[in-house]
């Protein structure tokens, strides 16, 4: 399916899906998902890379079992805003995953995920070791849970908004 924006998510999600947040590291991908009613993220266990084939399937097949109807890619803007290598790799990373899926994906700007997830997890006291096994998906959590406040976001605007005056 390919990139897809914040504001077409909602119609995709229909159905009893759920959303699905991903932060790609270099050694692993962090997974979480949200619940179907779209209110949480929950951080699932990281995937070990290998190679793309592997990890996509990998990937797919935990999709599919948690009901995802879209996916939400941190996209490591720089703080400046430009993007660097990083981000050419989640791009790429995307658009191979187009190749091998329906599934529309949503590039969410991660700056400052892992920072946030990695002080929420010291603030829960989890030691050095065992924050490295989950730092990627606490990261993957912090980014859908900003999609899902988003979408929510966006939701509640909606129907505030009043209605167009009718022609006479």
């Amino acid at each position: 399916m390919g990139i897809i924006t914040i504001e077409e998510l909602p119609a995709r999600l229909a159905g009893g899906k759920t959303l699905a947040g991903l932060d790609l590291g270099d050694k692993t991908i962090g997974v979480a998902v949200s619940d179907q009613r779209f209110s949480f993220a929950h951080p699932r266990p990281v995937i070990m890379r290998r190679k793309f084939s592997l990890d996509a399937a990998v990937l797919l097949a935990l999709l599919q079992k948690e009901n995802a109807g879209a996916v939400v890619i941190g996209l490591p803007i720089n703080m400046d805003g430009s993007e660097g290598p990083r981000a050419q790799k989640s791009r790429a990373f995307v658009r191979n995953m187009a190749q091998m899926s329906d599934l529309p994906f949503v590039l969410w700007d991660e700056r400052l995920s892992t920072v946030a997830a990695e002080r929420t997890l010291i603030e829960m006291d989890f030691s050095r070791r065992k924050r490295a096994g989950k730092i990627d998906s606490a990261a993957a959590a912090f980014i859908l849970q900003g999609v899902l406040d988003r979408l929510q976001s966006l939701h509640a605007s909606a129907r505030t908004e009043p209605d167009p005056p009718s022609a006479v």
